[in-house]
């Protein structure tokens, strides 16, 4: 299919599935992909069904047996390889971006060089890999630990961070020398296949890397064919808890191993005495980056109240300052929403939030425009009681909250099903010492709205799942299995 947006690279747009080889869908049939900016269809992919899974979790399984056999240097170069390719293709991928998902091309940009971390970082990973050998208590023994591969993984990514959540799983996968299949989200597909493009290009096998198409009718019966095939040994979900749930339920079934990143509901906590002008930069780059679609965004911003009236003032100042409008254009700094349904939920919490009593100080409704935009909005006077206080807002909702004490905001920001990342700003380094042992959540981020990178570990606890992301030694070790091998030695007689 000829891309129907100007690129340098007009080969990068791929719009069929891809498991070594360019395929349609068994069933022929195909889904439409929007441009979230007009709410107009610019690209179609096969939807592909239950029925396509075996195809190519064989293929992929057929390269795992070559592919678990390169030495960690080879699989390296081949990783460097396609690094190169990514970045020289950086320009292309960012128009893809911003017309999948809407994110002004500054954004698309910013999270392209944020998943070619991922690739660098996975470069070095894969010879880094090592077991472990050590003398046991009984006599004449050693023991020996020996990691390899775990075998065909499938990879199950959102479409509000396409490129970095694929780079992010498979660079591991590929780095350990298992081979992927990677479902995109049906709203973000052309960003995977063309990466999957260029990994091809870079010189990886047949089968090492698949990208499985399919429409949101019939994602579910075909993630759970794809979960529960029993040649597929580790599934990496990044998504809702609710689907997470079921993910998890599927490859019970067969014992599989999974890494699940799942929902945020995130607390972003300002004390007294911190920056201010810190934590309100930190603040404004948090919350409004694409337009709120971030399980990391701050959800619920607890604000002391020596300093509540200010911070207010300050955030409503920046917010008027956003520029709305298509990606694409020049001077826009939040683009739309990425669905429909984004909009309707946005709307509803507000509404929910302005019926119990919270106060609209700016936005509050969808832009009468073209495609799937909502006002950047920010609500004060919100209580425990409101709906957005207890789920995702996925949009660009900055909902604010007054506090008193330290007791009382650890208390507030724990009283969530979700730990997925916390954001304190304090000047007070007993303080901030509490909270980082206080707040539950996988990731916590001091007097910083930007906790994420290659070198650290990413992922949460309680009902944002389990499993951890890039970092060293632990993300490579989600594709790795460990062997334990013991020698008994004969003494010398001699």
């Amino acid at each position: 299919m000829q891309s129907p947006i100007k690129l340098k690279n007009p080969s990068i747009f791929q719009s069929q599935a891809y498991s070594g080889e360019w395929i349609e869908a068994k069933s022929g049939e195909t889904f439409d992909v929007e441009d979230p900016g007009t709410g107009k269809i610019f690209a179609s992919c096969p939807d592909l069904g239950a029925e396509d899974v075996d195809t190519i979790v064989q293929s992929s399984h057929n390269a795992f047996q070559k592919y678990r056999n390169l030495n960690p240097r080879t699989r390296a170069q081949l990783l460097l390889k396609w690094h190169q390719l990514i970045l020289e293709n950086r320009d292309d991928l960012a128009i893809l971006l911003t017309h999948e998902t809407g994110k002004p091309l500054s954004e698309a940009y910013g999270e392209i060089d944020y998943a070619v971390g991922f690739t660098w970082w996975f470069i070095g990973e894969a010879e880094r890999i090592r077991g472990d050998i050590s003398v046991p208590a009984a006599p004449n023994r050693r023991v020996m630990v020996i990691k390899q591969p775990i075998g065909v993984c499938a990879a199950l990514v959102p479409w509000n961070f396409p490129i970095a959540m694929i780079l992010r799983k498979v660079g591991a996968a590929l780095a350990a020398g298992c081979t992927m299949i990677a479902k995109p989200s049906p709203e973000t597909p052309l960003t995977t296949l063309a990466l999957a493009y260029l990994a091809e290009k870079a010189g990886f096998a047949k089968g090492v890397f698949s990208v499985i198409t399919t429409s949101n009718t019939k994602t579910p019966e075909l993630s759970e064919a794809l979960c529960k095939h029993p040649l597929v040994h580790k599934v990496s979900f990044t998504g809702s808890t609710y689907v997470g749930s079921i993910i998890a339920s599927h490859c019970a079934v067969g014992l599989k191993k999974v890494t699940l990143e799942l929902g945020g509901n995130c607390p972003f906590i300002i004390f007294n005495d911190a920056n201010q002008d810190q934590a309100l930069d930190q603040l404004n780059l948090l919350k409004w980056r694409h337009a709120g679609q971030a399980c990391v965004t701050a959800n619920r911003i607890y604000v002391q109240d020596g300093i509540y009236e200010e911070t207010l003032a300050e955030m409503v100042s920046h917010a008027k300052s956003i520029r709305l409008g298509h990606g694409s254009k020049s001077g826009v700094t939040m683009g739309p929403l990425t669905t429909s349904r984004g909009l309707e939920k946005a709307t509803r919490q507000v509404e929910d939030a302005v019926q119990r009593g919270a106060t609209v100080i700016h936005g509050g409704k969808p832009s009468a425009t073209d495609g799937y935009f909502f006002e950047p909005t920010i609500l004060r006077d919100m209580e425990e009681s409101m709906s957005i206080t207890h789920e995702e807002s996925f949009a660009p909702i900055a909902a604010v909250y007054i506090f008193k004490t330290e007791t009382e905001v650890v208390n507030l920001a724990n009283n969530t099903e979700m730990g997925l990342a916390s954001y304190v700003f304090t000047k007070n380094v007993d303080r901030m010492w509490r909270m980082m042992e206080g707040l539950e959540a996988g990731m916590i981020g001091l007097n910083t709205g930007n906790s994420s990178a290659a070198e650290s570990p990413f992922g949460g606890m309680k009902m944002s799942g389990y499993g951890k992301e890039s970092g060293k030694d632990v993300a490579v070790a989600e594709y790795l299995v460990s062997k334990t091998c013991t020698l008994t030695l004969e003494t010398d007689s001699s």
